[in-house]
């Protein structure tokens, strides 16, 4: 897929503000620093479409892109801020789940999981949360250049073994890194491979 234009068209925090359209809806989600935004600019081609920061969290807001008005790229709040406050964790909590579940035209949800680490629970346990909800989406992992291929193969072969204990088939999985533009075409092909199975 060619991603020949990418508008940002709203951003709320009430899932029944979203645009009112039937277009498929492709959203991503992470905890904090995991490299949401720079992947959803990398893999758009324009460079500050979604708000990179330094200071996890920035993302508090359900944001639409329109991407080749055809579908929509949505950034979802992260979820596991150690540092905010419990009302902030109840309020995020509570904007991601009721868009992920009464979502009609969420089509997958990619999971970004930070390649540098061990299985986390926190992970684990909001994917589970996803199966149990029958919620169809993708694992993918971010920032392959900061590790050794072999370092990265170790940790991912980890997370396999671990959802392995729990999920008789595991959903597709994609290794990727903004900075040098892996997994792109990998991802971008399998969003027109879905657009085009749903007519």
């Amino acid at each position: 897929m060619d991603v020949k234009s990418a508008e940002f068209i709203i951003s709320n925090t009430d899932f029944l503000k979203c645009p009112d359209t039937t277009l498929p809806e492709f959203a991503f989600i992470g905890r904090s620093n995991v490299g949401k935004s720079s992947l959803i600019n990398m893999l758009c081609n324009r460079h500050g479409l979604a708000m990179t920061s330094s200071k996890p969290g920035k993302t508090l807001l359900i944001n639409h892109f329109l991407i080749n008005g055809n579908w929509h790229l949505v950034d979802l709040p992260g979820y596991g801020y150690a540092t905010a406050g419990k009302k902030v964790r109840e309020q995020l909590k509570l904007i991601i789940e009721s868009y992920i579940l009464n979502r009609e035209q969420l089509t997958c949800l990619f999971v970004l999981i930070d390649c540098r680490h061990q299985p986390q629970q926190i992970d684990l346990d909001f994917m589970n949360w996803l199966g149990e909800n029958g919620i169809p989406f993708s694992i993918v992992f971010t920032k392959l250049d900061k590790l050794s291929f072999a370092k990265v193969r170790a940790n991912i072969d980890s997370y396999v073994l671990k959802m392995g204990e729990v999920w008789e088939e595991l959903p597709p999985v994609f290794m990727t890194s903004s900075e040098k533009r892996t997994g792109r075409e990998e991802l971008l092909s399998y969003i027109s491979d879905v657009i085009k199975s749903l007519k």
